[in-house]
């Protein structure tokens, strides 16, 4: 074991007081674990280098990881080991005997208990303080260096500072294949000299709406791009090492040689995961660059991504996806870049939902079915709506809703389903093409090779669950030396997640069958209530109070069915960390997509159906019959509900959680604190940099940030005939939510791990599924749920004079008030002022005087086969024209193809050029005087590396 030059040993009397005498040579034996660090017994800390970064107590080495920990006492008193801890039982169990046997009483009796308890707690301090050390001692051996700070300004928290030489950055950025730029430069061009004065003029027409953190024109040269190599660093230009790698790959280096470091010496081995779940460590995290307000905030890049991206006052903004990229890595600059295409694609498609929202508004007052629901001339009675409770009434009433559901039920629907049919797959088609772009800008172009040689790195807890399942085998079967590591028994934990996932499904539809009820029983208590008011708005109450329901349930169920799919997930444990990561966002997307979409799917398809007619009505539970739709039919109730979920979940779950739950966190931690604001402000100046990101919260990964905009674009594309608003509300969202996560990244969660990757993953065939579903859903709503066909099947077949007039009369079918069952015929049947002989209600039967009187009729069966006529022309004339739209557009631009092959050019003639100076190297070598001294190129020189 390595000694650390960092540390001095603890002085022989501090041992002898703290374990005793003992003659077991056991002190000699730990002596070497036990130090204190020397930045204790300095009281000023060395300035560091702005530009560098947070140092080590020397000013010169960097922090480029830190790792934190439990420190029980001071570090001058060192913790006795669970060795030592059995002489002393033994001592105070002969110190109680003997005063037991002399007749003196105990000075202080303490419970065995509480004692075995404590005696517990020390062996755990001390099996972690072990562990810790043998990690530690590893680290090291690795070439890592390290630095302890445990006389900070935060008690009970110790601090493990890691440094990365140059030889390990070398070494490890080879292991990694990091592809780091070369001296080697070319020149990039836009495309043909028109494309290229177009960009041109294009960039600087939209000049005030860029960031001030890049270069305003566009980069015309390019340094070409190789994976970094120790025998080939003479490409490199390593004329300044400390800035050759920028501190987010310094981090993610060292984060790789953490999660290759093992603990051996345990009964089984432990990684980093390992060690910071089992609290050996209680959080691992690279450091910010600097602060970004105060006065004394120096200039860095977490200044300007908060002065230039985290502000709500440049919202109008581009985002500098560069610096997002340089600062959070790869992985979060492909979020931020995906949620900002998403976020301008909704712009066309909010103004053209506005322009049919508009236009259902400019054509209201000449809708003809609307004017006959509200013409009280046509003096039509209509059936009750409830049993016994509900009386008749009078159709004319039902005006307002009638009005409210040309809004959005209208002619424009049907051109704004296909439009945004369109929209999808040209978002998606934009979003490749914007990540072939970026992957060319990152030199992500070769990322294939390098997921396939890290995709097998297996997960902590999977290693520790095959090491277990082996040593129990092999306490089993002793003399059988091979044991093979598998895990193979993980099949119950399948079916048992599927069951309970199925399970959580069916609470959801139960959850749906009970507002149903709500809405039954509350509708059927307002009917009979006394009060004028109450019944006048029954509708309304009814519909708002059961949608906000809804909300608050979705709200509190999205929280239960994420913990249930990580423990779901957990219990399988997946061999690695995709594996993990996928299987986790499908059982929550299955989950929550369930969730929010039930109540929405039942009101869209499943409401109105099936009630069954007067005097023979389905009935869900006793006298509770099914819900009908008002006779504007079921699409404004999916408006209401769609409107009521889209803004709820944004507004507080997604926007409001996320601004006030990190401020009441802070304000109950300023109130545990004896401190005022000033004194908290001074104490803030004086902790150093890896204290203050302590304070921060821990990253806990981008899943739920895309499930937050995998549900929106479900919302945005899924109902849009019935909601044409809604790219609206979302693109008013996504505004918000930008800056939001970027205040989040930059100042409320502790810098994340910097991820490679070359595209958002399984999220895109996630949208790719959503726009598919989405062509049959709306072309399901428009013939099902909406009134466009009946009236079309109207004008064409049944009008008189082509015309809409009389179409309200057609809809309704003729009911005999002597042919309810007894004990449903209403309560105050002189409801109205007079009897009631024939009430009205909406369905396609057969007339009373007809041979077969309420069966249903031949309209029923010629408008249901043009409905399912509709759906498949409307699903296979989209889908078509969506896979034309997809063939035309290329995945990858021209430019960008062009410049990649370019690419590969340019790095075959340079390895040629190397090769061919190699061997006039070798020939000039052979012909070379034996007397001659021999000459050595300065592109061979010995690596520092």
């Amino acid at each position: 074991m390595r000694r650390n030059d960092y540390y001095i040993p603890v002085s022989g009397e501090e041992k002898a007081a703290d374990f005793g005498n003992t003659k077991d040579g056991g002190v000699s034996q730990y002596s070497k674990y036990d130090s204190i660090p020397l930045n204790s017994l300095k009281s000023d800390e060395a300035a560091s280098d702005p530009k560098q970064g947070p140092t080590f107590q020397d000013g010169q080495r960097r922090v480029d990881y830190v790792l934190t920990y439990h420190v029980q006492k001071p570090p001058s008193v060192c913790r006795k080991t669970y060795r030592f801890a059995d002489y002393h039982i033994l001592r105070s169990l002969r110190r109680s005997l003997s005063m037991m046997r002399s007749g003196d009483t105990p000075p202080s009796k303490e419970d065995p208990e509480i004692a075995a308890h404590n005696h517990r707690l020390d062996y755990h301090e001390d099996d972690k303080r072990f562990r810790q050390t043998e990690f530690e001692d590893n680290l090291r051996e690795m070439g890592l260096e390290l630095e302890k700070d445990e006389g900070n300004k935060i008690p009970g928290i110790g601090f493990l500072k890691i440094h990365a030489p140059w030889n390990v950055l070398c070494r490890e950025a080879e292991f990694m294949k990091l592809k780091m730029p070369t001296k080697k430069v070319y020149e990039v061009k836009q495309g043909s000299n028109v494309v290229e004065r177009i960009n041109l003029f294009i960039h600087k027409v939209t000049a005030p709406l860029h960031p001030k953190v890049e270069p305003n024109r566009p980069q015309n040269v390019k340094h070409l791009s190789h994976p970094f190599s120790r025998e080939k660093q003479h490409l490199f230009d390593l004329s300044d090492r400390e800035s050759f790698f920028d501190s987010k790959t310094r981090a993610s280096i060292v984060y790789e040689v953490l999660k290759r470091t093992r603990c051996t010496k345990a009964k089984y081995t432990m990684g980093i995961t390992s060690l910071l779940g089992n609290g050996v460590y209680t959080a691992a995290y690279p450091l910010h660059d600097g602060d970004v307000d105060g006065m004394g905030a120096e200039a860095n890049d977490r200044k300007i991504l908060y002065e230039e991206w985290a502000s709500y006052s440049v919202f109008y903004k581009y985002q500098p996806i560069g610096l997002i990229r340089k600062y959070f890595g790869e992985k979060i600059g492909l979020y931020f870049a995906w949620l900002g295409v998403y976020t301008q694609m909704l712009i066309p498609a909010a103004i053209v939902g506005v322009i049919v929202f508009l236009y259902g508004c400019a054509t209201v007052d000449n809708d003809i079915p609307s004017m006959e629901i509200c013409d009280p001339r046509n003096n039509i009675t209509m059936c009750p709506l409830c049993d016994r409770a509900c009386s008749y009434w009078k159709l004319n009433t039902a005006c307002g809703t009638a009005r409210a559901s040309h809004l959005f039920d209208n002619p424009a629907t049907v051109f704004f389903s296909i439009f945004m049919a369109l929209w999808a797959t040209m978002f998606m088609e934009h979003w490749k093409r914007r990540q072939m772009r970026l992957n060319y800008i990152w030199d992500l172009t070769g990322f294939e090779e390098e997921e396939q040689a890290h995709k097998d790195h297996h997960r902590a807890e999977y290693e520790i669950q095959v090491m277990q399942k082996t040593l129990k085998k092999q306490d089993m079967y002793p003399k059988d030396k091979k044991v093979k590591l598998t895990c193979t028994d993980r099949a119950p934990a399948y079916m048992m997640g599927l069951f309970l996932m199925l399970f959580m499904i069916g609470v959801t539809f139960a959850v749906v069958f009970g507002v149903i009820l709500y809405r039954i029983s509350i509708k059927a208590a307002l009917h009979m209530s006394s009060n004028p008011t109450a019944r006048s708005n029954i509708r309304a109450t009814v519909k708002g109070t059961a949608a906000v329901i809804n909300l608050v349930i979705i709200i509190i169920m999205d929280e239960v069915y994420g913990a249930i799919a990580r423990w779901l997930t957990v219990l399988e444990v997946p061999k690695t960390d995709k594996s993990f990561e996928e299987r986790l966002i499908i059982k929550t997307f299955v989950l929550k997509f369930a969730n929010a979409f039930s109540p929405i799917v039942y009101l869209a398809f499943f409401r109105g159906r099936m009630v069954g007619r007067p005097g023979d009505y389905v009935y869900v539970i006793g006298s509770y019959r099914m819900e009908e739709c008002a006779h504007a039919g079921c699409l404004m109730e999916l408006c209401i509900q769609l409107c009521i979920t889209m803004l709820g979940k944004q507004l507080i779950q997604n926007n409001l959680f996320e601004i006030g739950i990190p401020k009441i966190k802070k304000l109950i931690r300023r109130r545990k604190s004896d401190m005022d604001s000033q004194q908290q402000e001074d104490y803030n100046m004086t902790l150093q940099r890896h204290e203050k990101d302590h304070f921060l919260g821990p990253f806990v990964g981008l899943s739920p940030e895309y499930m937050e905009m995998i549900i929106q674009f479900g919302m945005v594309t899924l109902f849009v005939a019935s909601f044409p608003l809604a790219p609206l509300f979302a693109l008013l969202n996504n505004i918000i939510e930008i800056r939001l996560d970027a205040k989040k990244f930059v100042t409320e969660v502790r810098r994340p791990i910097a991820a490679r990757a070359k595209d958002i993953g399984i999220w895109y065939n996630l949208l790719r599924g959503l726009s598919k579903v989405a062509v049959i859903v709306n072309a399901f709503v428009i013939s099902f749920t909406s009134d466009f066909i009946p009236r079309l099947v109207y004008q064409y077949m049944y009008s008189p004079d082509g015309s809409m007039h009389g179409f309200v009369n057609h809809t309704l079918s003729y009911f005999n008030v002597s042919d309810f069952k007894p004990g449903t015929a209403p309560l105050q049947p002189m409801h109205l002022g007079y009897e009631v002989q024939i009430c009205r209600y909406k369905d396609y039967r057969e007339t009373l005087w007809s041979n077969t009187p309420y069966d249903l009729s031949k309209e029923f069966w010629a408008i249901l086969a043009c409905r399912l006529a509709f759906v498949i022309v409307f699903q296979n004339v989209v889908m078509l024209m969506s896979d034309f739209v997809d063939w035309l557009i290329p995945d990858i631009p021209k430019d960008i193809s062009l410049q990649i092959h370019k690419e590969k050019i340019l790095m075959v003639e340079l390895f040629m050029k190397e090769e061919e100076g190699k061997k006039l190297l070798r020939d000039n070598h052979t012909n070379q005087s034996p007397f001659q001294p021999r000459s050595r190129p300065a592109s061979h020189t010995p690596s520092n590396c």
